[in-house]
């Protein structure tokens, strides 16, 4: 038995009612009465994890076009991902993730190799970035 399916048993016997997307690499998956479920509910192709056990996916990419749909068909879900654990609430944890990637943008600039034009346009990219986030916490927050 995978590690990833042992988490997943272990995670509906506490709570079957919830629908289990797994962060795995590039890609969330859901196993086994998860998968079929998302496979009728999203058209989502079925496929096998292992010879005994089902799985669908979409890259991690496509996770804020996949929970939008899930909300909309009253479906729901939990996040697992091994960084962050059981994830809750899902706005905290699509920020997190964009900070994530904010972060890294910024640490991968070789400002000794651009114009200060691109430096401007640059950092002008990240403001417009952190402007989306926490105008959405905002909103939320109201």
């Amino acid at each position: 038995m995978s590690k990833l399916f042992a988490r997943y048993s272990e995670l509906k016997k506490k709570n079957p009612n919830f629908v289990y997307l797994f962060k795995s690499g590039i890609f969330y998956i859901a196993l086994q009465e998860d998968a079929i479920k998302l496979s009728e509910s999203l058209k989502l192709n079925l496929g096998k994890l292992n010879e005994t056990v089902s799985k669908v996916g979409f890259p991690v990419s496509r996770l804020d076009h996949y929970t939008k749909l899930l909300q909309a068909l009253n479906i729901p879900f939990k996040i697992a991902d091994e960084t962050y654990g059981i994830i809750d609430n899902y706005s905290d944890y699509i920020n997190n993730e964009n900070l994530k990637d904010i972060i890294n943008y910024i640490l991968d600039l070789d400002f000794n190799n651009i114009t200060f034009k691109e430096s401007f346009e640059k950092l002008y990219a990240i403001q417009k970035s952190l402007k989306k986030i926490y105008s959405k916490e905002e909103k939320q927050n109201d």
